[in-house]
């Protein structure tokens, strides 16, 4: 791939060796008629002198040989030759017409020929040239390049350009970017209030789920999921019930401990309480780790993300009781008074980053996954160790002490479009979205670096909650100018029926999805004794 730069320098370039070589062959076939024109009147006017010549010859020979003037006794042999002359003559002539013929035959040819590749180059310069592309940072949705109430802006972003199609969310976060982005306000000065201002009566309101905004003109025939999200999506403040301030803090010695080098954050729900344990007693296990092929290693801490699932939540049976009990004894629990259900996963996200800011800003990176997936947790270490050695690398050669890393790994999917069909878990309806779907990591867990989980938590704060946790964490990157990685022993979708039992064939993997809690501990156990053959 070249710079634009390079592209037009190239095009030009070809452009003149192709007009260069063109013009040298034409060049040449001109040469070749202007001399075959000439040769051609050359021979003509030889056979014309030949017969002068011949003629007089014979009229001379005739005098002496009668005795009188102008009478011409031609013998057989002379008139044949004679009339041989006559044909060369004329075949000159014609020579001479088709000549002229084929010259004014030719040159509009060879013109329009010079003009059609003229053409064609200049088509071939302008499709070469691309003009560089502009970040994408705060591009509202639904904007138009053609909108003339706006300032001018960078186009191409992954929702939906048309605000007059009147999605739900595209609407709410171009009216969002208008509030925080007063260039997309172009030549208006009066800040759009009066959605604002009953949103701010909402917020005040989020715990009783009494306020939302109705957008929609279908939201009564959507399903309940659907339904209950739009009613409070606009809620991101929720009560802590269950906090663990000093986790990241917490030492036995009584000495001022290092912060984790790795900070497990697993969702989970409330009546989870065997996978919370598996998790417990293999790979989420807290502690010293080290790295399967190096000595390297860090503490490893591990926290689970709950919301509030009881009886007046659903049909659920009260296990509050028990949580406490599981907390006391184990102390990772962190819960907060919200729903919870699959399309709250995003809070969970959002309610963690503002816990990790204000108690476990130290840790190095981050895991979020989901409490049915299966990590090697060594194999993890070692490969987070590599990428924060080449990060210091990077930093040693730039002399930029500050960067932070800007990691965010998993099964990546991309040009993914929201699933419409209702009765699927995934399903996202028309008036709700439109567009397609950023990059963003699937399936159940991904790594990221607690630096940019802060300014995942910052950017957050001006995207609208999306249903979906994992494209949520898509846009909140694509806000960033950022995409994620992808990794091939990140499996999402398990390993072929075939290799499951097989203990060698985690050996490149990093994370299974799914496990549960009976098939982590066998796995976890065979995992520890491989054979020597892996």
């Amino acid at each position: 791939m070249f710079p634009p730069g390079q592209k037009r320098m190239l095009g030009a370039h070809v452009a003149r060796d192709l007009l260069l070589g063109c013009g040298c062959s034409a060049a040449r076939l001109m040469r070749d008629v202007v001399l075959g024109f000439f040769q051609r009147g050359w021979t003509q006017r030889t056979i014309r002198a030949h017969a002068t010549s011949e003629t007089s010859r014979n009229r001379a020979e005739d005098t002496r040989a009668t005795g009188r003037p102008g009478v011409s006794v031609i013998p057989l042999r002379s008139a044949r030759e004679h009339n041989g002359v006559r044909t060369w003559w004329v075949m000159g002539r014609c020579c001479k017409c088709n000549g002229r013929l084929l010259c004014m035959c030719l040159l509009p040819c060879m013109m329009t020929g010079h003009l059609l590749i003229y053409v064609m180059v200049s088509i071939f310069v302008t499709i070469s040239y691309s003009p560089p592309k502009i970040t994408v940072h705060y591009v509202a949705p639904g904007i138009t390049a053609n909108t003339s109430t706006l300032a001018s802006h960078p186009v191409g972003p992954f929702w939906n350009l048309r605000l007059e199609d009147g999605a739900l969310w595209n609407q709410l976060q171009h009216a969002w970017d208008r509030k925080h982005n007063p260039l997309l306000r172009g030549n208006e000065t009066r800040t759009p209030s009066a959605t604002f201002e009953v949103e701010e009566q909402c917020l005040s309101d989020c715990l009783s789920h009494k306020c939302w905004l109705p957008r929609t003109h279908d939201l009564n025939s959507l399903p309940e999921p659907i339904r209950a999200f739009v009613r409070s999506m606009h809620c991101r403040e929720y009560t802590l019930l269950i906090n663990q301030p000093a986790i990241c803090h917490r030492d036995q010695s009584g000495s001022e401990p290092d912060p984790p080098m790795l900070l497990m954050a697993i969702k989970s729900q409330v009546g989870n309480f065997e996978n919370r344990q598996a998790i417990r007693e293999t790979w989420g296990r807290t502690g010293l780790v080290k790295g399967e092929t190096s000595k390297k290693g860090g503490l490893v801490q591990t926290v689970f993300l709950l919301g509030r699932q009881d009886s007046s939540t659903g049909p659920h049976p009260d296990l509050r009781n028990l949580l406490e009990l599981e907390n006391q004894k184990y102390r990772d629990i962190l819960q907060w008074d919200f729903r919870d259900s699959f399309f709250n996963l995003t809070l969970k996200d959002l309610l963690f980053w503002h816990w990790l800011q204000q108690h476990c800003p130290g840790a190095a990176f981050i895991f979020k996954g989901d409490d049915d997936v299966f990590v090697r947790t060594g194999a993890l270490m070692d490969f987070l160790h590599k990428q924060w050695d080449e990060h210091n690398l990077f930093r040693l050669y730039t002399n930029q002490t500050d960067a932070g890393l800007d990691l965010f790994v998993g099964d990546v999917i991309v040009n993914a479009m929201p699933n419409r069909e209702p009765a699927t878990k995934y399903y996202i309806p028309e008036s709700f979205y439109k567009g397609s779907y950023p990059p963003y990591a699937g399936g159940g867990g991904v790594v990221y670096s607690s630096s940019l989980a802060l300014r995942l938590k910052e950017v957050s704060e001006r995207v609208r909650l999306f249903p979906i946790d994992d494209v949520y964490l898509g846009m909140c990157l694509y806000r960033l100018g950022l995409a994620p990685s992808h990794h091939p022993g990140f499996l999402t979708f398990d390993l072929p029926e075939s290799e499951r039992g097989n203990p060698c064939a985690y050996r490149s993997v990093l994370l299974v999805h799914r496990r549960s809690p009976k098939e982590m501990l066998t796995l976890w156990r065979q995992l520890q004794k491989l054979p020597a053959q892996c």
